[in-house]
């Protein structure tokens, strides 16, 4: 009797940001724009995870560009697309990542532009309406978004927008693998910002744990570190930094891997403190954040990763909501595919 061996949900999530190739293929000569310079673990995650993207299909960068150095009028070839970092900032909470997002589709009309996989947030629905009215201009916008409350936003705002339903860029670092023997039962990975919770403080004073946040992960000379590096690429935006950047990250993702895999459990209301977790293969409990963006990762990806669960009493009314949520997305990312490959 022949085994049939099931398919781990994370090589599942790690195969689906290969829809991708769809709008960048193979070969493709790429600028990368706004990857992160700061202390935010998530986010340097995301970066690696798109790096590594890229050096698998041979997706070639010319060019790298952060927040802090991209130049006034870049000279983008017309052959060359624009990739934009994925993560947590599209809408008004990060104002200074949304306004470059912007400016690049304002100033690049004839250029194709993709957003890699980003959650979405307005506080304020006038300024939606504002990035709407941007992005419409556009006719060869791609957007990627991670949980089924975005793309709803996405695609009743963004009409000539093509948007896209995909996990985030870290999965694709799947399965980080460490030699470390667990000698901690549990680390509370709890954020210290704006998006902190009632639940989180609940689960603080009850909790004999040890607690670290992205801010405190890094010792103080880390942290002087990256400020130093962030100083020099906003002063001297013509230097080549990202090489340097680039290998101390290394460092710095080693570290938050080698401290999670001390610990048989992690919680954590960090969305990559749960993804983390997963690509460790680690039992982790999930808390959501302010505006829900953790649980509607949870309920569109890894609900069905067995060492993940959702510490909330948002459970999903009928399970099949989110898988039809995503469906939708894959059937639209097909139908814009089709038409792309018809025009080419």
């Amino acid at each position: 009797m022949q085994t049939v061996r099931s398919i781990h949900p994370m090589d599942e999530l790690k195969d689906r940001l290969r829809q991708i190739l769809n709008v960048i293929p193979s070969g493709s000569k790429i600028y990368y724009i706004d990857y992160p310079v700061h202390s935010n673990g998530g986010d340097l995650l995301i970066m690696k995870g798109t790096e590594a993207f890229f050096k698998a299909f041979n997706i070639r960068v010319q060019k790298r560009y952060s927040v802090l150095d991209f130049p006034q009028h870049a000279d983008i070839p017309k052959d060359h697309i624009i990739v934009l970092h994925g993560g947590g900032n599209f809408g008004d909470l990060y104002p200074v990542h949304q306004k470059l997002r912007e400016k690049i589709i304002e100033t690049y009309p004839n250029h194709r532009i993709v957003m890699l996989p980003q959650t979405i947030f307005y506080h304020d629905e006038k300024e939606l309406l504002k990035t709407a009215a941007v992005f419409n201009k556009h006719k060869d916008v791609h957007l990627y978004v991670r949980d089924t409350l975005s793309y709803k936003i996405a695609t009743d705002h963004f009409s000539t927008c093509n948007v896209y339903m995909s996990p985030d860029m870290a999965h694709q670092l799947w399965p980080i693998r460490t030699s470390s023997n667990p000698d901690k039962e549990l680390l509370c990975f709890f954020r210290m910002d704006i998006e902190k919770t009632a639940e989180q403080e609940k689960l603080e004073s009850s909790n004999k744990a040890d607690y670290l946040d992205w801010v405190n992960l890094y010792s103080r000379s880390q942290n002087k570190i990256i400020r130093l590096i962030a100083k020099v690429m906003q002063r001297s935006p013509g230097l080549p930094m990202y090489w340097v950047w680039s290998k101390y990250t290394d460092h710095l993702v080693g570290k938050a891997v080698n401290r999670f895999s001390r610990y048989q459990m992690i919680q954590t209301s960090r969305l990559h403190g749960h993804i983390l977790s997963c690509l460790l293969n680690k039992q982790n409990l999930l808390l959501d954040n302010s505006y829900g963006k953790n649980s509607n990762y949870y309920l569109t990806w890894t609900q069905n990763i067995r060492t993940a669960e959702l510490n909330s009493e948002r459970k999903p009314k009928k399970p099949e909501e989110t898988a039809e949520a995503a469906e939708a997305g894959s059937t639209r990312f097909q139908t814009s595919t089709n038409r792309m490959e018809a025009t080419t």
